[in-house]
């Protein structure tokens, strides 16, 4: 019979939640409908200030955290309203959290939601925390999303690569020999959004127009890519303690034109994309975009140029919308739990084995 279940995302860039209603049938998924709740200000000032060390952080995070599920249960009920189904009829959520801290290397990973609230709010059960059981097993806990994308999108005649671009850009590499591999490359839309926001008060550049009208800087080009992050072999995976603002401007000169700096972090996407795929993904005959950065006409478009001879388009084109893609891989990832089925790819994270992820908070 088929289940519907809801998945969650609010990512690193910390503009909105998206919640979207998945139907699973058959081992086949369909998105029934979608809803893009923007943060509140208050609450995304909160979040943000929890990236950094500093006082009363415990008691902070546990706020910002019931704040963060009574916003999640606000946008279910948006999209099951529209949608019109009543929460008895969805199986399980599955609620990605808002991640503030990712620190593998040692041992932990935190994504901020109360799962017993958003249970006792919504009235539909919970599954959460799908990192930490992986980063237990030895893995990175990231990127997730490269177990999802080989169940959409694998092809045993095509090469296929998966590019993510939230926050941060992941890459999922689907050899036709099934062989799946994935990693994250380094920022995606992060920096891109920092900076205009810094400078123009905007929360992001619409169609990547503004960088389109400045000047690459190649200095500042090469120095940011000399971050060691760039150099350091697969599985890997990054955030927003290694790729922030505050970095960028100790990185920049001080005398750069700020439309010459977002020119030259959306050519560090796009570079650091094209780079990642090069040295990884070898024979790769399609690239598929995902994520917020699938809008960015601008940047998909110079992924193309520094990509020639291989096709690059967004998800779209095989039926599966680029902007949702990664809260239906949490309600994918949220079926796998409930039916105790693993949701990491050991190749993707680094983790000794398959595991079954998640914490499940009954309705």
């Amino acid at each position: 019979m088929p289940e519907l279940y809801v998945g969650l995302m609010s990512g690193t860039s910390l503009d909105g939640i998206d919640a979207a209603l998945a139907e699973l049938s058959g081992g086949k998924m369909r998105l029934l409908h979608s809803h893009y709740q923007p943060l509140q200000p208050q609450l995304r000032e909160n979040l943000l200030a929890l990236q950094d060390e500093a006082r009363d952080e415990l008691r902070r995070a546990a706020l910002a955290a019931n704040q963060l599920s009574h916003a999640y249960a606000a946008a279910i009920r948006t999209l099951l309203a529209q949608a019109e189904i009543p929460p008895d009829k969805i199986t399980a959520i599955g609620c990605h959290g808002q991640t503030v801290r990712h620190q593998p290397a040692s041992g932990y990973t935190v994504q901020l939601v109360n799962g017993a609230l958003l249970a006792e709010l919504s009235g539909i059960t919970v599954v959460c925390d799908f990192r930490s059981r992986d980063i237990a097993a030895g893995g990175q806990g990231a990127p997730l999303v490269p177990a999802f994308h080989h169940e959409l999108f694998h092809d045993a005649s095509r090469h296929r690569v998966i590019v993510n671009i939230g926050g941060i850009a992941n890459v999922t590499n689907l050899s036709p020999d099934g062989i799946v591999t994935g990693f994250d490359c380094g920022p995606g839309n992060l920096l891109l959004d920092a900076w205009i926001m810094d400078n123009q008060g905007k929360s992001f550049d619409q169609n990547g127009m503004w960088a389109a009208q400045g000047t690459i800087l190649p200095e500042l080009l090469e120095a940011l890519l000399a971050h060691d992050f760039f150099r350091l072999p697969p599985p890997k995976s990054t955030g927003r303690e290694t790729f922030n603002l505050a970095w960028l401007k100790r990185t920049c000169s001080g005398t750069e034109a700020a439309i010459d700096v977002q020119a030259t972090l959306l050519e560090l996407t796009a570079a650091s994309i094209s780079r990642a795929i090069a040295a990884h993904c070898h024979g790769a005959a399609e690239i598929f975009v995902c994520g917020g950065g699938a809008r960015n006409q601008a940047l998909v478009s110079r992924l193309q140029e520094l990509l020639p001879g291989t096709k690059v388009d967004v998800t779209d084109v095989m039926g599966v919308d680029a902007e949702w893609l990664e809260a239906l891989a949490f309600a994918w990832l949220a079926h796998q739990t409930m039916n105790g089925k693993p949701g990491n790819l050991p190749a993707a994270t680094g983790a000794r084995g398959p595991r079954v992820l998640g914490a499940i908070y009954p309705s």
